[in-house]
């Protein structure tokens, strides 16, 4: 199992500490590092900051919004910085959910996320091949474009720049069962946002007979400290801010995936406060339980016990969001 570092998107401004961390993970022996994107500071900027600082560690986002870019758009950003660090770059991708689409980018939450998807990677995949000029008649995604509104006088294209890689890797955010067995057929891995070691058989069904170097690359806090309860506390914040804030009541994919992994009541509860301006409640009443069985935190003999639950089951990536170099240390020891 291979170590990744997950930076996450940055808060209220830039984090001083993400190209520190990122310099040592890759001195740890650390294979990856990663960048989000939410509505503020976008994946590729940073990833490209922390490209230029380092030779070897591979640079992956996890992930990069479909809403935020037209597929083309995507693979022009993936190309680019594929060629500049020298082929390190893996592409995550995720639909988000009709809460950002809408409310942020301003654009129709597909009614087919699975065909939207689809196509979607269609196009990266005919970008980075560059056999042709992409051509695609799809549903949510059309080139050259076809809609009535248009001039009729698009002109199919293939990028004028080669890319490095035609084979460039290719992950997806996927948290449904429909989107997760899809997942496995298009993409080349996926990036589970909640993974518990311990409840694999929720994913079984979807991911079915999975083919040959899949990549399975889920994300969790670790934190090397005494007081578990206490290193919990990011996590139950984390988790209350998707389950109850990155969503509507009657449609959170967070708050369904929580329920699916047997917390339904909790999920709904932590929904309930949350949306009614009971912040600090929605994170309190986010179970200790679940928060700790999708994280690595405590001691470091108890991280190393949890540890070895990760390495047994068919997870290629673990993805770290680690708060110091310390705790990066100790994983990369514990890893072998």
């Amino acid at each position: 199992m291979r170590l990744g570092l997950a930076l996450g998107y940055w808060g209220r401004g830039p984090s001083p500490a993400h190209l520190d961390l990122a310099v040592e993970a890759e001195r740890l022996g650390y294979d990856s590092v990663w960048t989000a994107e939410a509505w503020g500071s976008d994946a590729f900027t940073p990833l490209t900051w922390i490209a230029a600082h380092t030779s070897r560690i591979r640079l992956g986002t996890a992930i990069a919004q479909m809403a935020a870019r037209t597929p083309t758009a995507t693979a022009m950003h993936a190309l680019t910085l594929d060629h500049l660090s020298g082929g390190r770059m893996t592409l995550g991708l995720g639909l988000s959910g009709p809460q950002v689409v809408e409310g942020w980018y301003g654009r129709p939450f597909p009614s087919s996320p699975l065909t939207a998807t689809r196509e979607y990677v269609d196009v990266i995949r005919q970008v980075l091949r560059r056999e042709a000029p992409v051509a695609v008649d799809g549903r949510f995604h059309s080139h050259p474009y076809r809609g009535a509104d248009g001039t009729g006088l698009g002109k199919p294209l293939k990028p004028i720049t080669h890319p490095l890689r035609a084979n460039l890797p290719l992950l997806l955010g996927a948290e449904g069962p429909k989107n997760i067995a899809q997942t496995t057929r298009i993409a080349d891995g996926w990036l589970p946002l909640y993974w518990s070691p311990t409840r694999t058989d929720v994913y079984q069904a979807s991911l079915g007979d999975l083919p040959e170097n899949f990549v399975i690359a889920p994300m969790a806090r670790a934190k090397v400290c005494e007081d578990v309860a206490e290193g919990l506390l990011p996590v139950k914040a984390m988790l209350g801010f998707y389950i109850g804030g990155m969503g509507h009541a009657a449609r959170n994919f967070h708050a369904d995936l929580m329920a699916r992994m047997g917390y339904e009541e909790e999920a709904r509860r932590i929904q309930e406060l949350f949306l009614a301006g009971r912040k600090e409640e929605a994170v309190l009443a986010v179970p200790d339980a679940f928060a700790d069985e999708i994280s690595l935190v405590g001691p470091r003999e108890r991280i190393a016990e949890r540890l070895e639950l990760w390495r047994k089951g068919p997870v290629t990536d673990l993805l770290v969001t680690a708060p110091d170099p310390h705790t990066l240390r100790v994983l990369a020891e514990l890893n072998g």
